[in-house]
């Protein structure tokens, strides 16, 4: 039986365009079925003139949308019919096994957590991006759904998170890693060591503390902080790669010589960039729901929302919620 995916087919910068390609080329690859949510008008007609066949996908009319500037709180009021809200309840109605959306990210975790509701204990969800590192990858967690955090919440993010690494990444005893400004134990103010402390006596494969120049060498494989500290590195890391890689292309483009060598290393140079290219990792999963719901990046291409729901099917194949609601009984004790 093949997975249905539901997706909102205006969530994000360049939808629906993007988000429709992005299905078309998932539904080839994976042999995946799609439920598009969103204006059905609007999205077959940009199908047709963009010669995009809707093979396998189905579409439920949800004529409005919410934009990047909406407030999070109008998913469940003034916008309660948008593409957003309406996919939402379909998954929560058992209408699909997961929901991909690249819209408003706090109205997808206001929606989220009101229409498909958090796993029972589990005390805030969280967005979890797989980000690539010197080798490897590693899990931030939380990075933007709780600005506010309490200790408890951090040591349930390093549960969900090692949970996840090991059933959809493949990670054996993922190593989890408190952000913070030094590793010995006594750093940081009153927070961060009631955390350390939290972390030391659960069952997690906890390494202690970790500094933020640590994380993308190879600092742990769930790095754990508060929603607000884990935006800012987040966004730090993929503008300070887009630099760089700029900053390389610059360098090999500057002159003759400098070209010729390029075209000789240009297979390297194509696999480095894919390699610290987060787009090659499509977004995040919200740890924490009762079912599975994955933000896309905002300005996802086809590329990267095909991504994205790769790594929602590996989600769900995961059972990565019912595993996480399995251990929350022993990992509380």
């Amino acid at each position: 039986m093949h997975l249905k995916i539901i997706v909102d087919a205006f969530g994000g910068d360049n939808a629906p365009l993007e988000i429709l390609k992005g299905c078309a080329a998932a539904v080839a690859e994976y042999g995946v079925n799609i439920l598009l949510v969103g204006a059905k008008e609007k999205i077959e007609k940009v199908a047709n003139e963009n010669n995009i066949l809707l093979y396998h996908m189905d579409i439920v009319d949800a004529p409005e949308i919410i934009s990047m500037e909406d407030d999070p709180a109008d998913i469940m009021k003034e916008k309660s019919n948008s593409s957003m809200a309406k996919g939402l309840e379909l998954l929560s109605n058992g209408e699909g096994e997961a929901f991909v959306s690249a819209g408003n990210s706090g109205a997808l975790v206001m929606g989220a957590t009101f229409i498909v509701k958090r796993i029972k204990g589990i005390k805030r969800c969280a967005f979890a991006p797989v980000i690539p590192k010197e080798k490897g990858f590693f899990m931030l967690i939380d990075s933007g759904a709780n600005v506010e955090c309490r200790p408890e919440m951090l040591q349930q993010f390093g549960m969900m998170g090692s949970i996840y690494m090991n059933k959809v990444m493949g990670v054996a005893a993922p190593r989890v890693g408190l952000v913070n400004v030094g590793t010995e134990e006594h750093k940081g103010g009153a927070f961060q060591r009631e955390v350390y402390e939290q972390l030391k006596k659960s069952k997690l494969n906890f390494v202690g503390n970790i500094e933020a120049r640590e994380v993308p060498i190879d600092g742990a494989d769930v790095v754990v902080t508060d929603g607000f500290t884990g935006n800012v590195m987040l966004k730090l890391y993929e503008g300070v790669a887009t630099v760089l890689m700029d900053k390389i292309k610059e360098v090999l483009t500057q002159n003759i010589k400098n070209k010729i060598a390029a075209a000789l290393i240009l297979p390297e140079m194509k696999k480095l960039k894919a390699e610290i290219d987060y787009n090659e990792y499509g977004g995040a999963p919200i740890m924490g729901l009762r079912k599975p719901v994955f933000k896309a990046h905002g300005n996802s291409s086809a590329n990267t929302f095909k991504n994205a729901i790769r790594l929602t099917i590996d989600y769900v194949n995961g059972n990565v919620a019912d595993a996480i609601s399995r251990a929350l009984d022993d990992f509380e004790e």
